[in-house]
């Protein structure tokens, strides 16, 4: 099931940056609203899993959209924001954000955030026991848990360092998308030249041994063009 984000941001450099990295991945629709106004009524007349906001508007404040946010109803938000003083960010979480992230950020740890924030919101609602569910992705005897950052083989934990595991989350995440070397050296060590192209070809060797796919039927090869997982997915 798709998460339905609402990105809440005037015109900035980290509103493009998320836009351009959400705008393929199939776990998330994106709703764009560039001021107080357009925001609060996009979630009067529509529903949202989660509000990406901004700091600054030309009307008004991040905290003045969450107090407004509040008399509407109590949606999940994370302020993204480029401003670092921490007393804006305990006032933030004060208001009732659920999370601050300051840019620039790792789009994977945003991405981890935002499901985090989902799971604990989830949690609190007895009647929704399948938010935990949400956050693993099935294939065969092998599970992956995206928010807990774990992976499962034969129900037996595999350990896994975190370039592993982020490298192995861009796959599972997306499957039968096929990523070139470069694009995963640039997502995982935010570096495109060529001294990394190496790395990822022996970070995806480590991961078939770990996670015992050596005929390559999980991490698969498209011979010229870069590395994909399997399509056979239950979510």
């Amino acid at each position: 099931m798709k998460l339905r984000v609402l990105l809440a941001f005037p015109n900035s450099e980290y509103k493009r940056e998320i836009i351009y990295n959400f705008s393929d991945d199939l776990n998330y629709e994106i709703v764009v609203c560039e001021n107080i106004e357009e925001t609060l009524k996009k979630v009067e007349d529509e529903k949202f899993d989660i509000v990406l906001a901004d700091m600054e508007f030309s009307d008004g404040t991040g905290l003045d959209l969450k107090k407004q946010l509040n008399n509407i109803e109590d949606i999940p938000t994370i302020f993204v924001s480029s401003i670092k003083d921490d007393i804006q960010k305990v006032l933030a979480l004060e208001y009732g954000a659920d999370d601050y992230i300051v840019y620039p950020f790792n789009i994977l740890e945003l991405k981890a955030r935002i499901r985090a924030v989902i799971r604990r919101v989830n949690a609190n609602k007895p009647e929704n026991n399948e938010g935990e569910k949400e956050n693993i992705i099935v294939f065969d005897n092998f599970e992956f848990n995206i928010v807990g950052r774990k992976v499962r083989l034969d129900g037996e934990d595999i350990d896994l360092t975190g370039k592993e595991f982020d490298l192995l989350y861009i796959l599972v995440s997306n499957p039968g998308i096929v990523y070139s070397r470069k694009e995963l050296a640039k997502e995982i060590w935010d570096e495109s030249y060529e001294g990394h192209l190496r790395t990822v070809d022996v970070h995806i060797k480590r991961l078939r041994e770990k996670i015992n796919d050596k005929d390559s039927s999980l991490i698969k090869t498209k011979w010229g063009e870069g590395y994909y997982f399997g399509n056979s997915i239950d979510k």
